[in-house]
């Protein structure tokens, strides 16, 4: 069998050819690290972009520090003059039963005369007041309560817990809702007073 040996030119042709190829990978692999793809060049901006952001950020979480620092002192401020405001309530509402305790205490007797009974006004700036006059006469639930202080469900149970604590009230649990009723100590707190006295 005849093996067909090619020509000299298209042998040196293909030698040529492998070497001009080894040159281009050599040549490719040495340029590469200085080209940037696009992918690259997007990686580049991204993590630039990034980097903006967290300055941003940086710059937007020194600011909160500063405005909560300047609302901490203003707050500090307002409750030191709602402290002060409080304060001379108190003073006030001790020099108020000062006097009360040196004057002769006075029993309110209810009058005779049938067209024209006595009222008690009840303070209505003092919630503490106003709950014990409603509930001298009769007994009455947590919701009544909030109706007639028109306040929130939450201040009002508060307010009679406190109450309740302070045994001006006592609270009555056999029946659903629990009803409140004014105790002796609570009577004496509010003087003595009754909304609608009966006539005798």
């Amino acid at each position: 069998m005849l093996v067909e040996i090619p020509d000299p030119e298209v042998i040196l042709g293909v030698i040529l050819a492998f070497f001009v190829g080894l040159g281009g990978l050599y040549f490719y692999f040495k340029v590469r690290p200085f080209i940037k793809t696009k992918s690259e060049m997007g990686d580049i901006s991204q993590s630039e972009r990034l980097e903006y952001y967290e300055r941003q950020l940086i710059d937007m979480k020194i600011r909160l520090d500063a405005l909560e620092i300047q609302g901490i002192e203003q707050k500090t401020e307002t409750t030191n003059t709602e402290l002060k405001q409080i304060l001379e309530q108190i003073t006030n509402i001790n020099e108020k039963e000062k006097k009360v305790v040196q004057e002769p205490l006075k029993k309110v007797v209810p009058e005779k005369d049938v067209s024209t009974p006595k009222v008690s006004n009840p303070d209505y700036s003092n919630p503490i007041d106003f709950v014990l006059h409603q509930i001298t006469n009769k007994p009455m639930t947590s919701r009544d309560i909030q109706i007639t202080l028109k306040k929130s469900r939450e201040h009002t149970s508060r307010l009679m817990k406190k109450l309740f604590d302070d045994g001006y009230v006592e609270r009555n649990t056999e029946t659903k809702p629990y009803t409140y009723s004014i105790t002796e100590k609570g009577r004496s707190k509010i003087g003595g007073f009754e909304i609608n006295p009966t006539v005798v």
